[in-house]
């Protein structure tokens, strides 16, 4: 038996009505006689009044049939999608994808029998009728000051705190690789923040938000700016990036537009000097912050010509971002991927608007 087929019976509702021990040994029958798993013998039925209580830390639950693509799972008291992901899966934060498998369950109900998928099912979101896509978000300072670029203190804190309320999972850029390789599955409502240039308000506004959302972001500083005006500061920067919540990647080194020449530049100096502005900023954070791998850069004005690309692939980089907006699908151009810009005048709804996670198949991105 498919994978697949499970998880669209289970989210057609497959067994609702049946006593949660009957639904356990009816998904190990049909397993079994499929050839598909090994089925184990179901646990007995909780008792109506239990004499003791296993505590939530500790409860575990039992596998009752398994196979090389999922298991059944039947949980214990106390226990969470996230603490069973954690257990079987390695990541709680995988509980999206055994949520995902049983028709969008919200809890882990004791007894109740739930599908554990070991593979992905779905890697490159294709959905009937929709695809799914990736938003990524691109701010640069926070403040009042800035013009149009600033988004206030107050709005930025809406918009992270909107989007813990609403379910989104907020990932770290270098999560999509897997995904645009068609190997890793995405939850559906994924989005990514970065921060663009390096300003030093996003050290004193947002990384506090971020840290007590716990949520991850990509901060794109280019180098010859850091320590001067209105910039974060190395040490700034190494707080952050050891906070595990800020990657520290690059914007280039002196923020020149990459697809114009300067007067004189024959081909040989220009590529001399995209090499500058790639290699360069590279290895002075990997110098400065311990343990940072830059592979991720952020084109200057968004611009990029195929002696930019040529030059991030000879400088080993793996993403990158332009700034051309919408959500980026598993068939996007790793090194093209689109974003979108956030404004100081842009209200919630705005904000919610330009959260693109899924399209229409036929549409054009």
């Amino acid at each position: 038996m498919h994978a697949g087929s499970l998880s669209r019976r289970a989210g057609e509702g497959w067994g609702e009505g049946l006593p949660r021990a009957a639904l356990a040994t009816a998904l190990v029958a049909a397993l079994a006689l499929t050839g598909c798993v090994t089925p184990t013998t179901p646990p007995a039925p909780p008792a109506a009044t239990p004499t003791t209580t296993t505590p939530a830390s500790t409860a575990t639950g039992e596998v009752v049939a398994r196979s090389d693509r999922l298991l059944i799972y039947v949980p214990a008291a106390g226990e969470t999608l996230r603490g069973i992901a954690a257990r079987l899966l390695g990541s709680e934060d995988r509980d999206w994808q055994i949520a995902e498998a049983n028709g969008g369950v919200s809890k882990a109900e004791p007894g109740q029998p739930l599908i554990v998928p070991l593979k992905a099912i779905n890697p490159i979101g294709v959905h009937a009728g929709s695809y799914q896509t990736i938003p990524i978000l691109c701010y640069h300072r926070l403040g009042t000051t800035g013009g149009k670029m600033a988004v206030s203190p107050a709005n930025f804190a809406a918009q992270m705190e909107w989007l813990v309320r609403n379910d989104y999972r907020v990932l770290r850029l270098g999560q999509l690789t897997g995904f645009l390789e068609g190997k890793e599955p995405l939850p559906p409502k994924s989005v990514v923040v970065t921060f663009d240039d390096g300003y030093e308000s996003v050290y004193r506004y947002a990384f506090p938000v971020l840290r007590k959302l716990g949520l991850p972001a990509t901060m794109f500083v280019y180098t010859d700016f850091v320590g001067a005006g209105d910039a974060v500061s190395w040490p700034q920067l190494v707080e952050m990036q050891a906070s595990g919540l800020m990657d520290v990647q690059s914007h280039s080194k002196s923020h020149r537009n990459l697809i114009e020449r300067t007067a004189g530049e024959n081909d040989a100096r220009y590529v001399r000097n995209l090499d500058q502005e790639t290699a360069g900023p590279r290895d002075l954070i990997e110098q400065k912050l311990s343990g940072q791998q830059v592979r991720q850069y952020a084109y200057p004005y968004g611009d990029a010509n195929d002696q930019v690309l040529e030059a991030l692939t000879r400088q080993k980089y793996t993403l990158a971002v332009t700034v051309n907006p919408g959500g980026n699908a598993f068939f996007s151009q790793p090194l093209m991927l689109r974003r979108t810009m956030i404004f100081g005048d842009h209200d919630l709804e705005a904000f919610k608007a330009r959260l693109q996670t899924s399209r229409p198949i036929g549409k054009t991105p």
